[in-house]
C-alpha cells in the first residue's frame, strides 16, 4: 500500500501534494492541499494527549512549535526536550516523526529558542508511469527554527519564529522527462500570548500564524504550492484545585490560510470560487473569504480540540482531548489520551491516538516527549 501511494509522487509534481495530503496527516481528498503539510504535526506528547490543542496551553519546553510567545514565560532557565512518534505506524511501519527542542531565558522578559523537526518517510521501492523501478528511496523532510521572545507586560509578550525547511521526496528522480529537484522554502511564525490570575487560577490566551513563507517547487520552473501557513488561536482556563493540585480547559480552533480550490468546469473554467494561483500575501488575507461554498464553506474549514489537563501534586498528570475536523474539509475526528510525571528537573510524556482503524490510518498513534530543565526552578 505504501508503495502505491507514494509512488504517486513520481507521475506528476501535483501527486506530491495530493499524497502528502492524503497519507501524511490522515485526512481525507477533500481536504485543502499543501507542501510540507509535516510542517502543521503536533511533535510533543503533551499536546498530543490534548487533541492537537497547546497555544493558550501553560509554557513548557514545546512552546516554540505551538506559540512561541509562550517562551518568555517559561521559569526555568534552559530546557531542552526530545519527541519522537512512530507516524501512522499501522500503514507505515517505518515511517516517523522527531522533534528537538531548546530554549534559553537571557533575561527576565527575553528568551531565545531553537528547533529541529525530521520526518523520515521510510524506504519507498518507486516506480515511474510505466512501471520501471527507480530504485529504493528514502524521502525525509526537516525544518530548523530558531524563534525570540519578549514579555513586554507581567502578563502578555510576544514571539517571533525564522525558520529553514527542506523537503527531499523525489531524490532528483526524472519525471515524465524533467528532472526533478529537492524544495527549499523559508518561513516565520508571529504570535501573541496572555496570562492573567483569576479566581484562584489563571486565564490564558494565545495566538499563532505559523509558516508564512515563500512558496515550493520541486521542478525548475515548475509549478509552485503554498507552504501551510496555519492560523491558530486558543483560551485556557486554570481552576487551582488546591496548593498542589490543578485543572485547565481548553479549546483551541485551527484554520489553514491558503486558497481554497475553485469549482472548474470540464474545461478548467472557474464556475463557482477563486483562483487559487495567486501570490503569498493575497492568498493568506483572501482565505478567509475564497470558497466556493461562501461563510459556510469558510466555517467548515476550521479545526476544533477541546481538551483537559489535571495535575496531581504537580506531579502526575492525565489528559484527554478530541480533535475535530469536517467532514468536507478532511474529516479527521479523533479522542486522545495522555499522561506526563515530573521528577525533579525530568519530565516524560506519553500520548495515544484513539481513532477507529476502519476510518483513520492516524489510529494507534503514539507520541513520546522527554524534557530536562537545567538551572533551579523558580517556586
Amino acid at each position: 500500500m505504501k508503495q502505491i501511494l507514494l509512488s504517486f509522487i513520481f507521475l506528476s509534481v501535483s501527486a506530491i501534494s495530493f499524497a502528502q495530503g492524503i497519507n501524511i496527516n490522515g485526512s481525507s481528498q477533500k481536504a485543502i492541499t499543501t507542501a510540507v503539510p509535516f510542517l502543521n504535526i503536533g511533535p510533543d506528547a503533551r499536546s498530543g494527549g490534548l487533541g492537537e490543542a497547546g497555544v493558550a496551553l501553560s509554557p513548557d519546553g514545546n512552546s516554540a512549535f505551538w506559540n512561541p510567545s509562550k517562551l518568555a514565560f517559561v521559569d526555568e532557565p534552559t530546557k531542552i526536550s526530545l519527541s519522537y512518534s512512530p507516524w501512522m505506524r499501522r500503514v507505515f511501519p517505518d515511517v516517523n516523526l522527531a522533534y528537538l527542542s531548546f530554549l534559553n531565558k537571557i533575561d527576565d522578559r527575553n528568551t531565545i529558542g531553537a528547533s529541529l523537526r525530521y520526518f523520515n518517510l521510510g524506504s519507498v521501492n518507486s516506480y515511474d508511469d510505466n512501471a520501471t523501478s527507480l530504485g529504493v528511496l528514502k524521502p525525509n523532510e526537516f525544518s530548523f527554527d530558531v524563534s525570540l521572545a519578549r514579555k513586554f507586560t507581567d502578563n502578555f509578550s510576544l514571539g517571533l519564529t525564522a525558520r529553514f525547511i527542506h523537503s527531499n521526496l523525489t531524490q532528483g528522480a526524472v519525471v515524465n522527462g524533467q528532472q526533478s529537484q529537492s524544495a527549499s522554502a523559508v518561513a516565520a511564525d508571529v504570535s501573541l500570548y496572555y496570562s492573567k490570575p483569576k479566581n484562584n487560577g489563571s486565564i490564558a490566551f494565545g495566538a499563532n500564524i505559523s509558516n508564512i513563507g515563500s512558496k515550493m517547487s520541486y521542478y525548475t520552473d515548475g509549478p509552485q504550492y503554498f507552504l501551510p501557513t496555519n492560523l491558530k488561536i486558543g483560551i485556557a482556563r486554570t481552576y487551582d484545585i488546591d496548593e498542589a493540585d490543578q485543572i485547565t480547559f481548553m479549546l483551541d480552533a485551527n484554520k489553514l490560510l491558503v486558497p481554497t480550490p475553485p469549482l472548474r468546469d470540464n474545461s478548467g473554467n472557474i464556475t463557482s470560487g477563486r483562483d487559487d494561483n495567486r501570490s503569498v500575501v493575497s492568498g493568506i488575507f483572501g482565505s478567509f473569504s475564497d470558497a466556493p461554498g461562501g461563510f459556510t464553506e469558510e466555517f467548515q474549514e476550521i479545526s476544533f480540540s477541546p481538551a483537559f489537563e489535571y495535575w496531581y501534586k504537580k506531579t502526575f498528570a492525565i489528559r484527554a482531548g478530541y480533535f475535530y475536523e469536517n467532514p468536507n474539509k478532511g474529516s479527521r475526528q479523533y479522542t486522545t489520551l495522555g499522561a506526563g510525571v515530573k521528577y525533579q528537573s525530568i519530565n516524560f510524556d506519553f500520548s495515544y491516538l484513539v481513532a477507529s482503524q476502519n476510518v483513520s490510518p492516524l489510529s494507534s498513534v503514539v507520541r513520546l516527549s522527554l524534557g530536562y530543565n537545567f538551572g533551579s526552578v523558580k517556586r
